[in-house]
């Protein structure tokens, strides 16, 4: 712990006296790993490669089930495998948990006595089973049947069911697909389905887009995200880096538009070498995206009003150079360390660590900021291609709770602005309760802030008009191919 505090006071951070507790997740692995007993060192049964994989998929999707969230969890487990074990776990992981109603549908009919009469860990195995038969077509059902017995043999409480899952899969990879509800009789019901989204996220996407633009949309939340990164050009220029990631064994293509964004097409980031870590960090495109809207200038102070991870801090850094200094904020402990981390990783000295709650007041002077960012927590819909698992955690009140949340934390973060200053609005949400409705209030209440990105150096973000006719960054997976994005500049008026 101390020298946890020393690196913070390094980075000029305010951290309360308080302890850190250990939450659930620790014990969820436990749970996991009793049900599921089978060891990353496990040989194989010779009829069954793979199997060492398939359980870390396993172990990961029931932890997910019970509330952790699957890149965290992804990230720890995928370091101890290779190459192309990581490539079956993500998808296996991924790819249940989205295609989960869908797979269900499908398994109702195939479980005599009802699906729901079986215990999660026999839910999860059939449905990463049926997932590998019906997605999966480079796995022949034969190695998805026998993988899943085996799975199920191994666990002490899936074994009772080994026979009825290996009857329910082969029953499967014996048969198609039985027909989806008929969309004449309930369209939002065909949809939920055949999309695999909740029946009352599916009613909202209609409303929000229409009925051509919803189903791409829906369609686009199940397909694999870009594998984003953001080069550290504060390290080398650009062209250097690529080059040396590449001769690391990275295989990369570069944005047009910005200089800092390059996409992953193969290799893993965690395979680099140490000294190469500095030069790059994961970061989606939207993101990066979201920064050069607020365009702070070399030598500017920011304010950053949600700072973790981080990614969007140690961008700031890097755009104001030594001279500025970023104001990284975040009311959790465990989010300050996290932005901390990955500064010094990138080698950013000119970032000042703030433990407070937005909300609640911080230790900083009004008005003193001409660059404030406010990446609102938000529900998330504009990830769901990488985080699968918030399609059924949320449900249709949580969207005006954290509309009220984030109008809260808009006016407060707004505070911070001074005359003729800026913010930035963001959220990964493309749902309009969260994006536009929060910013049209704001604007109704503060009559002293205006929208201002009509310049043209924001024209390589390609803004569009909002439904209430006010420049913005607005982003769909469908469209753009980059995350669900919203985010908006506002300027104070110089009184």
């Amino acid at each position: 712990m101390e020298s946890a505090w020393r690196r913070a006071r390094g980075l000029g951070c305010r951290l309360p006296a308080m302890s850190v507790q250990r939450g659930q997740s620790s014990r969820g692995l436990a749970d996991a790993r009793r049900l599921i007993s089978i060891k990353s060192t496990d040989p194989p049964e010779e009829s069954s490669p793979g199997l060492p994989a398939r359980a870390a998929a396993l172990r990961i999707l029931l932890r997910v089930e019970r509330g952790a969230f699957a890149d965290v969890l992804l990230g720890h487990q995928l370091p101890g495998f290779g190459r192309s074990d990581r490539r079956l776990i993500t998808t296996l992981v991924l790819g249940t948990t989205a295609w989960r109603s869908r797979l269900d549908y499908e398994l109702e009919r195939l479980v005599r006595d009802g699906l729901e009469r079986l215990s999660l860990p026999v839910r999860i195995l059939l449905r990463m089973g049926l997932y590998q038969l019906r997605f999966l077509t480079r796995i022949g059902a034969y190695a998805t049947v026998n993988t899943s017995v085996a799975l199920a043999k191994q666990g002490l409480e899936t074994r009772y069911a080994a026979g009825l899952i290996n009857a329910v899969l082969r029953r499967a990879a014996a048969q198609q697909m039985p027909e989806l509800p008929d969309e004449r009789a309930d369209r939002v019901k065909h949809l939920a389905v055949k999309y695999s989204h909740p029946e009352w996220l599916v009613t909202r996407v209609l409303e929000w887009f229409g009925e051509s633009d919803a189903r791409a949309l829906l369609a686009s939340n199940n397909e694999p995200a870009p594998n984003a990164i953001r080069l550290n050009l504060a390290r080398a220029s650009r062209e250097d880096i690529l080059e040396r990631l590449k001769a690391a064994g990275l295989e990369l293509s570069a944005s047009s538009n910005l200089p800092e964004t390059a996409f992953m097409t193969g290799g893993s980031p965690s395979e680099t070498a140490p000294e190469l870590q500095s030069l790059f960090t994961p970061q989606s495109a939207a993101s990066q995206m979201v920064v050069h809207l607020l365009a702070p200038e070399t030598g500017a102070y920011v304010l950053d009003c949600a700072a973790a991870p981080g990614g969007k801090t140690t961008h700031l850094a890097e755009m104001v150079g030594a001279g500025g200094r970023v104001f990284a904020l975040d009311k959790r402990l465990g989010g300050v360390r996290a932005v901390q981390k990955l500064a010094q990783r990138l080698g950013h000295r000119n970032i000042s660590l703030v433990c407070a709650d937005l909300l609640a007041g911080i230790p900083l002077p009004a008005r003193s900021f001409e660059f404030v960012l406010l990446d609102a927590p938000c529900s998330g819909l504009g990830t769901l291609r990488s985080h699968p698992e918030i399609r059924w955690r949320l449900k249709p009140e949580d969207l005006e709770r954290m509309a009220a949340l984030q109008s809260q934390m808009l006016a407060k973060a707004s505070a911070m602005v001074r005359p003729k200053g800026v913010i930035v609005y963001a959220v990964c949400s493309f749902a309009p309760t969260e994006g536009p409705r929060v910013v049209q209030r704001f604007l109704a209440e503060h009559r002293e802030f205006r929208v201002d990105a009509t310049g043209t150096e924001f024209n390589k973000l390609q803004l569009a008009r909002s439904a209430d006719d006010f420049l913005c960054l607005s982003l769909l997976p469908s469209r753009e191919g980059f995350d669900g994005f919203f985010a908006v500049r506002l300027r104070r008026s110089g009184e």
